[in-house]
C-alpha cells in the first residue's frame, strides 16, 4: 500500500478527537514529500504557513488539509486542483461581500462553509431567488446546474470556504485576489465565447 514517512501512524486516525503527534518529521499537510516549493503551475499562492504552498495541482493526485488550506486563504478565489471532470477552488468573502448572483448552465458546484456564517439565496431565475437558508461553519451547499445563486457574508470575519464545480469552470491556475478581479475575468472570458 502507500507508506507516509516521518507521520505517527495512529490505529484510528479519525476517531481520536486528540491531535496526532508529528515528532519533528514532515508535515502531515504536505501534498508531496519535499515538493511544496514546486508547483505545476505559474499562479501559485503562498500563505502564512511556510509548510502550506497551495497552486493548481490538477491533474496530479493530490492530498491537502482542506480545513486549514481554507482557513488560510485570503484570496477571493484560489483554484488547487483542476482535474477533466471536477475543480476544487478555495474562496474568502469578506465581511458584508457577497460571491456575486450568478448561474452555471452545466456545471454543479458543491460549497463547504470552513469558517464564518452567510445565507446562501438560490432560484431558477434570479428575479425569483425562492430559496434561502443561513449557513456557517460544517455547513455544505449544493447547487443544482442551471440555478441562480449568491451567497453573502453576514458575519463579523472573513467567510472561508471552498468550492467543487463539476466539470471543471475556472481556467487550470485561476488566482483572483479580489472580488473585482473575478468579475473582470469572468466579463473577459464571457466575451470571448462564441
Amino acid at each position: 500500500m502507500y507508506f507516509v514517512p516521518y507521520v505517527h501512524q495512529n490505529q484510528y486516525p479519525y476517531y481520536a478527537p486528540a491531535p496526532v503527534p508529528n515528532y519533528g518529521g514532515h508535515s502531515i499537510y504536505w501534498p508531496y514529500p519535499d515538493v511544496t516549493e514546486q508547483s505545476n503551475s505559474n499562479h501559485s499562492y503562498r500563505f502564512s504557513n511556510p509548510r502550506v504552498a497551495i497552486a493548481d495541482y490538477g491533474t496530479k493526485p493530490y492530498v491537502v488539509n482542506i480545513n486549514e488550506a481554507t482557513k488560510q486563504n485570503n484570496t477571493f478565489r484560489t483554484a488547487i486542483w483542476t482535474g477533466k471532470h471536477l475543480q476544487v477552488t478555495l474562496m474568502s468573502i469578506n465581511v458584508g461581500e457577497d460571491i456575486g448572483l450568478e448561474i452555471h448552465p452545466n456545471e454543479d458546484q458543491f460549497l463547504r462553509i470552513e469558517q464564518g456564517q452567510g445565507i446562501v439565496q438560490m432560484g431558477k431565475s434570479k428575479e425569483n431567488l425562492n430559496f434561502e437558508r443561513n449557513v456557517y461553519d460544517d455547513s455544505a451547499i449544493m447547487i443544482p446546474a442551471g440555478t441562480w445563486h449568491n451567497l453573502t457574508n453576514t458575519g463579523n470575519v472573513p467567510l472561508k470556504l471552498y468550492s467543487i464545480y463539476a466539470p471543471p469552470h475556472h481556467p487550470f491556475g485561476t488566482v483572483h485576489a479580489t472580488k473585482a478581479e473575478a468579475m473582470a475575468e469572468e466579463r473577459n472570458r464571457s466575451y470571448r465565447r462564441p
